[in-house]
């Protein structure tokens, strides 16, 4: 029996936002729109091979992104978006069913499908719940759209945990803002690998033709399967996307002017470093797991595994130039270097 003390979890899943926008961090810029893949069906004996070796790269784990939402506690609301006719969101259902997803059905109202259906039904639940269930203690939203923002911060103001869970690249930082935590789906647990140019490599090779010896016919052409490629440290980071056009609803954004995330991460220590001293003595030395609740707080998309660190002290110790890092004691403390508090 769940104890009345332990954490409820709800999540909620913009399943077209997250399916969309995987296969583009993939194969590109409105390549979910280019190949059709609303209307394609792979199983379909006439289906291109190459459409459908790049719609298994980009297969989503859901399994993966549900497990990370049971690690905050129980779920007692699991729900998916989506319209679940189109065949590229019926392959999904018996994953989804097999964890007791609850599939919302969106039935398409234009011609350019549910439109932001996904983004009203979603919201409207949420809040229906957090006044229905009051024990719920986590709200968890699958998606990047800036359209859940306001979503994020009501939830907050109504004392739920908020976590967002979205595609580097297709995700609004102000969205990952206005969370208490946010994770990248490359960087969950479970999630294999797989970098645009591998996906690219996979469907892109030209198959070349050898000429048969005389009399013999010329073998069929082998088609490629989905790589995956492991790299230790994912360049990919979180860019701003603050609202879709109509026309081009999963565009990707313009990259802003400073997005290396090792640059990103030092500059978001040396702020909570600074911080931290502020509320005390300059040459204090500072709990690192409050170091990193503060970093967390002020960016909740922070998260070291993807910067390649095995856990965060590792993080730490690769930032000897701005900060110095005492293990000695019982407890590992950090403070930032003389030269490094400038205010920058």
């Amino acid at each position: 029996m769940t104890e009345p003390s332990d954490s409820r979890v709800g999540l909620y899943i913009d399943f077209d936002n997250i399916v969309i926008s995987r296969y583009q961090q993939l194969h590109g810029r409105n390549a979910f729109q280019r190949d059709g893949i609303r209307n394609f069906d792979r199983s379909s004996a006439a289906s291109d091979p190459l459409v459908t070796t790049r719609l298994n790269a980009a297969t989503v784990d859901f399994n993966a992104i549900i497990d990370f939402a049971a690690s905050f506690g129980t779920l007692v609301v699991n729900r998916a978006y989506a319209d679940w006719s189109v065949p590229v969101n019926a392959s999904y259902q018996r994953q989804l069913m097999s964890r007791a997803v609850d599939l919302t059905q969106l039935f398409t109202t234009t011609t350019r499908g549910t439109k932001n259906g996904a983004d009203i039904r979603l919201a409207v639940d949420v809040v229906e719940d957090l006044f229905r269930l009051p024990d719920l203690t986590h709200i968890i939203i699958v998606a990047g759209d800036s359209d859940y923002i306001a979503l994020a911060q009501k939830s907050k103001r109504l004392g739920r945990f908020v976590v967002g869970i979205g595609v580097a690249g297709s995700t609004s930082t102000s969205l990952a803002a206005a969370c208490d935590e946010f994770e990248d789906y490359d960087s969950l647990p479970g999630i294999a690998k797989v970098t645009a140019t591998a996906a690219a490599a996979a469907v892109t090779a030209p198959v070349t033709a050898e000429k048969p010896p005389s009399g013999r016919a010329a073998p069929e052409p082998e088609v490629a399967g989905p790589q995956t490629t492991p790299i230790p440290v994912r360049q990919l980071t979180t860019i701003p996307m603050f609202s879709h056009t109509d026309d081009s609803q999963y565009d990707e954004p313009e990259p802003a002017d400073d997005t290396d995330p090792q640059t990103i991460a030092t500059k978001l220590l040396v702020r909570a470093l600074q911080i931290g001293h502020a509320k005390g003595d300059a040459d204090e030395w500072l709990n690192t797991g409050s170091v990193k609740n503060q970093m967390r707080r002020m960016d909740p998309s922070f998260n070291e595994k993807p910067l390649g660190f095995r856990s965060f002290t590792d993080f730490l110790s690769s930032r000897g130039d701005v900060a110095e890092l005492d293990e000695d004691g019982p407890q590992r403390l950090i403070r930032l270097r003389p030269e490094a508090n400038t205010g920058r």
